[in-house]
């Protein structure tokens, strides 16, 4: 179901956001358990499996991920409502179906593009809560912080798999191709180039994936190439 949220700074539409954030949490906890399990029998290049690293830092995300869901889920309740009491959007679950047979896609759209795009909206999440709801503030951080490492997973096994592939991939033109294949969107901005940074996304990265890059080469998300994405 899709739904939308109007920032009005209402009870009911502080609701409204908690809630969504927390279908998102759930979605995540869900998803990030599913590329653990999913791709487990990845084999990056011949003899080359993925690392009990990759396992224990995806989990330390689903753990993460659940955290942030009893929070929101707990801060609801003291709102006098709780998880379920709206409609919600299946955004994440759409992307993950369409990334279901590649390892390399699944961690570009999921863990970096869905995940860099909670980063951006943080500064506006922040500045609506703060004015309005500054008791759900805390909580709201820690989710920031967390989130932050997250990217940076997505990003720390993306960059692996591409270096350990034979013959090596180059890791940001393959992102790109990834996403223009499996995201089939324009990644908006503004983009909160602070908190990708710090989790290594740089602006080569995600910025020639904006609407205003593809008109300055003159495409457009459909004039993708039809290639198969490796892994």
């Amino acid at each position: 179901t899709k739904c939308g949220t109007k920032k009005t700074g209402s009870r009911s539409s502080i609701i409204d956001m908690l809630h969504s954030f927390s279908n998102i949490e759930l979605w995540a906890i869900d998803l990030t358990w599913d590329v653990i399990a999913r791709f487990s029998h990845v084999q990056v290049s011949e003899g080359v499996s993925l690392p009990t690293e990759f396992f224990s830092d995806f989990a330390k995300v689903a753990d993460d991920e659940a955290k942030h869901f009893d929070l929101l889920t707990a801060r609801l309740k003291e709102l006098s409502s709780h998880f379920g009491d709206r409609p919600v959007h299946n955004a994440l679950w759409q992307s993950a179906t369409e990334t279901k047979d590649s390892l390399l896609a699944r961690l570009a759209v999921v863990h970096m593009v869905h995940e860099g795009r909670g980063l951006d909206v943080q500064p506006s999440t922040h500045s609506f809560f703060e004015k309005h709801d500054p008791a759900s503030l805390p909580m709201l951080k820690i989710i920031y912080q967390d989130e932050i490492t997250h990217v940076s997973a997505g990003m720390k096994w993306f960059v692996w798999i591409c270096q350990h592939s034979n013959p090596p991939l180059e890791c940001v033109t393959t992102f790109q191709s990834v996403v223009k294949k499996h995201f089939r969107s324009f990644l908006k901005p503004p983009f909160n180039t602070v908190a990708r940074g710090q989790a290594g996304m740089t602006e080569e990265w995600y910025m020639p994936l904006t609407r205003a890059a593809a008109l300055e080469t003159g495409k457009t998300a459909s004039d993708e190439s039809s290639k198969s994405t490796p892994v």
